[in-house]
C-alpha cells in the first residue's frame, strides 16, 4: 500500500509524467484523482473468442483516458475534463462487486479497460482479490500509451495482455488522440508485453486463454496507410507468430464535420486492402472482424449493462 501511495504521490505512471499530487486531489492530463474512479464493473462477452468463451469475462471499465482519442467509442466515460459517469467505490467494494460477477456466472476471468493511468489500482485490486481466495485469469485491456517500466510492474499481476496499436503516424496520433509520441512509446510497451509472454496464447481445458498476448488495431475510414505500416511493423519489428486482432467496428459517435473522413463508417474496398496486407503479412494467428460489426459494439453507459441492445 505504501508503494501504491507513494506512485500517486507524484504521479509519473503513465508517459505523460504530469508529477501531479493524486492523493491531496491534484489533476494531470488524465483528470483523474487517486480514488477508485470506475465507470462500470460488467460482464462483457464481446471480446476476442479466447477472451470471453461463452460465459464471458468480468471487465472493470475505470474513468477517463490518458489519451482522448476524438473518436472514443467510449466518450461518455473517457473525457479527461467535465462531467463523466462514474462511481467512486472503496478497494472492498471493487473487489465484491466482481466476486459476485464471478460467482453469478461462473467465471474466473477479469479485464481491466483503460487502465493505464489506474496501474496501482490494478495491481491493489487484484492483491485484494489473491487475499480473499480469488486468483482469476487477468487481461490488460490498453491503449498502449504505457510506460515500458509501468508494464514491468505488471509482469506478476498480469496473465494476457490485450494492447490496441493504434498509430504507425505520430502526426496522426496528435491530431486525433492528443500526443506527440504514440508509435515510439506504443512500439515499446508492446515489445515488453511480448518479452513477457512470447507469441504462444496457452489456454486451459475450456479454451479460454491463461496467459498470452493479442494485438489489436482498429482500422480507421480514410487512414489506411496507417493500418498498413502498423501490420508491417509487428512484422518487422515484433514477430509474424504474435495474435493480431484486427478490428472494423469503428463507428462515428459524435459529429466530426472538421475531420469528414472520420464522419462516416469504414467502407468495405477500405477493410479489405487491410485484411489483404494482414493475409499476406505472415500474420497467421488472430481474428479479423466483421465489418458489419460496427453497429454492434456501441456500449451505452447509462445502462446497467452497457453492452446489452
Amino acid at each position: 500500500m505504501e508503494a501504491y501511495n507513494n506512485s500517486l504521490i507524484n504521479c509519473k505512471i503513465c508517459p505523460r509524467s504530469c508529477g501531479v499530487n493524486r492523493i491531496e486531489g491534484k489533476l494531470g492530463y488524465c483528470g483523474s484523482n487517486s480514488h477508485y474512479n470506475v465507470s462500470s464493473i460488467v460482464l462483457h462477452k464481446g471480446e476476442e473468442p479466447v477472451i470471453s468463451g461463452e460465459k464471458g469475462i468480468c471487465n472493470v471499465f475505470f474513468s477517463r483516458c490518458n489519451l482522448q482519442c476524438i473518436y472514443c467509442q467510449n466518450i461518455q466515460i473517457s473525457c479527461n475534463r467535465g462531467d463523466v459517469i462514474l462511481q467512486v467505490f472503496s478497494l472492498d467494494e471493487v473487489t465484491n462487486a466482481i466476486i459476485d460477477i464471478f460467482e453469478t456466472n461462473g467465471i474466473n476471468s477479469l479485464g481491466f479497460v483503460s487502465p493505464s493511468h489506474y496501474v496501482p489500482h490494478v495491481i491493489s485490486i487484484i492483491e485484494n482479490l489473491r487475499a480473499k481466495g480469488y486468483n482469476p485469469i487477468t487481461v490488460y485491456n490498453t491503449n498502449s500509451y504505457d510506460k515500458v517500466e509501468t508494464i514491468k510492474m505488471l509482469e506478476n499481476y498480469i496473465n494476457i495482455y490485450l494492447p490496441d496499436f493504434k498509430y504507425s503516424d505520430n502526426k496522426l496520433a496528435k491530431k486525433l488522440s492528443d500526443v506527440s509520441d504514440y508509435f515510439e512509446v506504443a512500439s515499446s510497451a508492446i515489445k515488453e508485453m511480448y518479452r513477457q509472454k512470447g507469441s504462444t496464447i496457452i489456454k486451459n481445458d475450456e479454451g479460454i486463454a491463461e496467459s498470452g498476448l493479442i494485438v489489436r488495431h482498429l482500422v480507421l475510414p480514410g487512414q489506411i496507410d496507417n493500418s498498413l505500416n502498423v501490420i508491417r511493423h509487428i512484422v518487422d519489428e515484433l514477430s509474424p507468430n504474435i495474435s493480431v486482432s484486427l478490428m472494423a467496428q469503428y463507428h462515428p459517435v459524435r459529429n466530426l464535420d472538421n475531420y469528414p473522413d472520420l464522419n462516416r463508417k469504414l467502407t468495405q474496398h477500405e477493410y479489405e486492402i487491410v485484411v489483404k496486407e494482414l493475409d499476406e503479412s505472415g500474420i497467421f494467428k488472430g481474428w479479423v472482424q466483421e465489418l458489419e460489426s460496427s453497429d454492434n459494439y456501441l456500449p451505452d453507459f447509462e445502462n446497467e449493462h452497457p453492452f446489452e441492445k
